[in-house]
């Protein structure tokens, strides 16, 4: 019986050794996490021991330098007034023990802020160098960095009023040769044109919506001094700003003369019926250009093969094109401001033709 026992204890010893000793095709989750701890334990005790000896090998160079300076100082006292040469070398010895951080910190911080965390033949020192200038480079930026294209509207309108001050003996500057002078005319937009030869209408519209930018500076110049330096005087300016801004890429489009039909459509509408003072009419062919008047479908819209029965309704000329993109929302918006300023100066006849 004891004979038995020994011999199945050492199958049992047997087939234990070969289960550790056998890789196993599967690892528990925690097996791999321990192993995983382990891993960057050691990564980090050994980063602590190449900091130690790093620090050693400094302090030891850094006593060798003030012993060496001290016999120096010692062997020719005449020379004392002058800096040694090897105070030179200290300097950068200094400047790098006050930014010393571990490796893995100057990697996580060159990471948030998309760098590289080692470029090709740098050391560490040099890698710490760089992300120290990196964060100069984003403390004195950190001031412009925060401003947005209103605010930035706001500080030109505040720079152009203290120009005009200083040169309020002078009179106003021409027109840079786009537009003609408030005395001159401006052809009307004909819609038929739409039909016939749409080419004709980019410059028409060009020069009107010029036109009316150019009046709408004019208007902000002759307020009074004490308005303009008001907080809602300088944002009316801001707002000027701001919107000729805006509307350069549709004057670039203009030229180029490559608007989409359906939005030539429209803002030669809101052009007419801003000449004609129709502002009813001018707004709500803006409605239809900025949000459109198409069915919005609500729940199912496909169902098998067969189409719903108001899905033929949806065209192209009734699409949201404020939806398109930033920059045409920005000079759709623009369009709005220029017909209430058009509204303001050019009242209309009939009260009915006031926009709401």
């Amino acid at each position: 019986m004891d004979a038995l026992k020994a011999e199945i204890a050492l199958k049992r010893k047997v087939v234990q050794s070969e289960a550790e000793i056998r890789p196993s095709k599967y690892m528990r989750r925690g097996e791999l996490e321990r192993l995983k701890e382990e891993e960057e334990r050691q990564a980090r005790e050994e980063k602590e021991k190449e900091r130690a000896a790093k620090e050693v090998i400094e302090r030891n160079a850094a006593a060798a330098r003030s012993i060496q300076k001290q016999k120096t100082n010692i062997s020719s006292p005449s020379t004392s007034n002058t800096p040694a040469p090897e105070s030179r070398d200290s300097d950068p010895a200094i400047l790098e023990s006050a930014f010393n951080i571990p490796n893995n910190e100057a990697i996580r911080r060159l990471r948030v802020k998309g760098q590289p965390i080692r470029l090709f033949g740098e050391s560490d020192r040099d890698r710490r160098l760089r992300l120290r200038a990196l964060e100069l480079i984003e403390e004195r930026g950190h001031e412009k960095a925060g401003t947005n294209d209103f605010r930035k509207a706001l500080e030109d309108v505040e720079s152009v009023e203290r120009e005009m001050r200083a040169k309020n003996d002078k009179g106003k500057k021409k027109d840079d040769g786009e537009v003609n002078n408030s005395s001159g005319t401006v052809a009307m937009v004909d819609l038929g044109l739409l039909k016939t030869d749409p080419d004709k209408l980019y410059p028409v519209i060009y020069y009107a919506l010029k036109r009316t930018l150019k009046e709408w500076e004019e208007a902000m110049d002759e307020r009074p001094e004490d308005v303009k330096r008001t907080h809602l005087g300088k944002l009316a300016a801001a707002t000027q700003v701001q919107s000729a801004e805006y509307l350069k890429p549709l004057f670039k489009t203009l030229r180029s003369r490559n608007l989409p039909p359906d939005m030539l459509l429209r803002i030669a509408e809101i052009v007419y019926y801003m000449q004609k003072r129709q502002y009813q009419k001018a707004n709500d062919s803006y409605l239809r250009l900025s949000i459109g008047n198409a069915p919005w479908p609500i729940g199912v819209t496909m169902v098998g093969i067969h189409e719903r029965s108001a899905r033929e309704k949806i065209s192209t000329d009734q699409v949201a094109h404020v939806l398109n993109d930033e920059v045409s929302r920005k000079y759709i918006q623009s369009l709005k401001r220029l017909l209430t300023f058009s509204q303001t100066k050019y009242p209309p006849e009939d009260v009915s033709q006031l926009m709401g």
